[in-house]
């Protein structure tokens, strides 16, 4: 994911190279990262099948909806990565209104359907904007993303997505709303879930979000 955000011409920001030893020494003054989650992510949907269903990611600026008087941020944005063959699972946000845009590197597919409260896929014409189109669709329909290339993802849109099986990786960014990941992620298949397990079998490349040491 490095390698692709530097060979799409994205430049991250300084705490994305920083080694776990370098954040023992952080203190206090980044407690924005800490406490919003910045930094790198990676998830597998609880499901322990990365190569069939994951991707890596990257928030690179956020809010808080906890602590909204210590970080009023509105908005934030992410950075995400898919290998061929990879999908994400179907699910919606209640709360978040986000912009999906390729980046660079491969095509992605973004497939969309109207969602219920009930966490119910409607068999429903979807309303579908794609930089600055707005346009109707059956339920199910399959979006291409070229590089350059956007989506609006509304509250209640189920949204799956779908990687090309050859063609290499995407690079792919996320503008929104302030970002909430243990409330504003429902899934279709109850199974699984946002976070996964790592087995720490070697010393980490990268923390990630969740692995912070605290002052």
């Amino acid at each position: 994911m490095e390698k692709l955000a530097a060979d799409c011409g994205f430049k991250m920001p300084g705490f994305a190279s920083w080694t776990a030893e370098e954040w023992k020494s952080c203190g206090h003054e980044y407690d924005e990262i800490r406490d919003n989650k910045l930094g790198w992510d990676i998830t597998d949907f609880g499901l322990g099948d990365f190569w069939d269903w994951g991707f890596g990611l990257f928030t690179i600026r956020n809010g808080n909806l906890a602590m909204p008087d210590k970080y009023p941020k509105s908005y934030a944005e992410k950075l995400l990565a898919m290998y061929p063959g990879q999908k994400a699972q179907i699910h919606y946000h209640v709360a978040k209104m986000e912009d999906i845009i390729n980046r660079g590197g491969n095509d992605i597919i973004i497939k969309v359907w109207n969602g219920s409260k009930e966490k119910e896929l409607l068999d429903t014409d979807v309303t579908v904007y794609t930089d600055g189109k707005k346009y109707t669709a059956p339920a199910g329909t399959e979006v291409l993303l070229h590089p350059g290339d956007s989506i609006t993802i509304t509250p209640y849109l189920f949204h799956e997505f779908i990687m090309p099986t050859a063609g290499g990786m995407a690079l792919l960014g996320e503008v929104s709303q302030c970002n909430d990941d243990d409330n504003d992620n429902f899934w279709y298949d109850s199974r699984v879930g946002r976070f996964p397990t790592v087995d720490e079998d070697e010393a980490p490349y990268r923390l990630l979000c969740t692995e912070y040491p605290r002052m």
